[in-house]
């Protein structure tokens, strides 16, 4: 099976265990991205969040041919727990695709899709959009090594990934 993997975020240029076969591409579906979830590292990391204008990801073929394998090593790579499956996302794209990520793939012969369908986060809130203005105060507010982890998280992510959220920090804080 031909799988490919959605990114938008750290997994373009620290892909990890995962088993990325060749060159993260430029030319991925239009999908609803955003800086909105504190991750774990303290940044702002960028999720798909349904209230976020579309713009291209990246993507990338994958060497495992095993839908079920593939998903469980972005999960590995992405620190998911098992029992939150859920967080990875899949697509097996048959017959006549319907959607912008199943037409997408379709017309490059990709068999299946995964992504990592963490959701926003913020104020230690699961699905919890911040506001455009709490995002920037939560980075101003950051010192030390956590800012300047945010600050090349947001330097590293590709600048396909124009986002209002990334304006309004680059216009704020300079990033």
């Amino acid at each position: 099976m031909k799988i490919a993997c959605l990114g938008w975020g750290s997994l373009i240029w620290k892909s990890g265990s995962l088993p990325v076969a060749g060159e993260w591409r430029h030319d991925g579906p239009s999908l609803p991205v955003e800086f909105c979830r504190v991750s774990d590292g303290g940044e702002l990391a960028t999720v798909l969040c349904m209230n976020a204008p579309a713009v291209p990801v990246m993507w990338a073929w994958l060497s495992e041919t095993q839908l079920d394998l593939a998903c469980r090593a972005l999960r590995q790579r992405e620190a998911i727990p098992d029992e939150r499956c859920d967080d990875i996302g899949s697509l097996l794209v048959t017959g006549r695709p319907t959607g912008v990520i199943a037409s997408w793939a379709a017309q490059r012969g990709i068999e299946a899709v995964i992504w990592t369908d963490l959701p926003p986060a913020s104020a230690s809130i699961e699905g919890r959009v911040p506001a455009l203005d709490e995002a920037v105060a939560y980075l101003n507010g950051l010192t030390g090594e956590a800012r300047e982890h945010a600050r090349d998280y947001i330097s590293r992510v590709p600048a396909q990934i124009d986002t209002p959220y990334r304006r309004a920090i680059g216009e704020t804080l300079g990033w």
